[in-house]
């Protein structure tokens, strides 16, 4: 049997201290996440980042920063997800784009009001971005190099 990793991206979007953040539905439970999804074939990594930010939040996104990789095994499948977290800002906000089926809406909150809430983010990936973002944990766009 092959392995195939899935290459996902998300987006951390920060105002005033909280965090941009979508509830939706994952394997019949609500969970809240950052705005995220899969490369699509052909797709940079940039690209994806815009295209899912939008498509789950109604949002157009300028990318200022690449946060960092994240690797996690599903819980509840055996799928590797990579993840190239990106931050970024909103240009403008689109209130009367129909978002993907899957989301239930979009909330901003503070770490501490995520933290609160552990048992409903949709991995331990969601916490780690928010707190190397808030770390200062920064890379230049260029670090990934698409040929």
């Amino acid at each position: 049997m092959s392995w195939t990793p899935h290459a996902t991206v998300a987006t951390i979007i920060e105002k005033d201290g909280r965090f941009l953040m979508v509830e939706e539905f994952s394997d019949g439970s609500r969970v809240f996440n950052q705005p995220a999804g899969h490369v699509e074939q052909g797709e940079t990594f940039e690209a994806a980042a815009i295209r899912e930010t939008l498509e789950e939040t109604g949002r157009h996104v300028h990318l200022t920063g690449l946060l960092g990789l994240y690797t996690i095994k599903g819980k509840t499948n055996d799928v590797t997800y990579h993840r190239l977290c990106y931050i970024a800002e909103i240009v403008s906000h689109d209130a009367d784009y129909v978002l993907d089926s899957d989301i239930i809406s979009t909330h901003w909150f503070s770490r501490d009001e995520l933290l609160a809430q552990k048992e409903s983010l949709r991995s331990e990936m969601v916490l780690a971005c928010i707190d190397d973002y808030l770390d200062n944990r920064r890379f230049p766009l260029n670090f990934v190099r698409q040929l």
